[in-house]
């Protein structure tokens, strides 16, 4: 079952890609829902859903209910995951012992004289 919505959901996923590429711009809508043009139509200034509106709509709807649903078996428990159960073994890493250096005394700065 799970299988079969995983992938109606991918191919959803690029169907809506390819759709919202298709659809034309609306740079020329625009000026008619501010008043330019003639914008005394039945639907409003921007005319009625085209039917690629519609089918971005529908592909839309699909992609959010398959990703509700595959979000809702997915966060029971003891559902399959991607994520591991644990995390690796850390690999610890020691530090070296720090050189004995020779202790040299700091030679103190003369005073400022004003």
């Amino acid at each position: 079952m799970t299988t079969l919505l995983l992938i109606i959901h991918i191919v959803v996923c690029f169907a809506l890609i390819l759709i919202v590429l298709l659809q034309g711009g609306k740079g020329a809508d625009i000026g008619a829902t501010f008043g330019a043009g003639s914008s005394q139509t039945v639907f409003g200034a921007t005319g009625g859903q085209s039917f690629m509106g519609k089918l971005t709509t529908g592909a839309a709807v699909i992609f959010m209910l398959t990703s509700l649903f595959l979000a809702y078996y997915y966060a029971k428990p003891g559902a399959d995951s991607i994520m591991p159960e644990t995390i690796g073994q850390t690999v610890q890493q020691t530090e070296a012992p720090a050189a004995e250096q020779p202790s040299v005394p700091v030679a103190e700065k003369p005073a400022a004289t004003k």
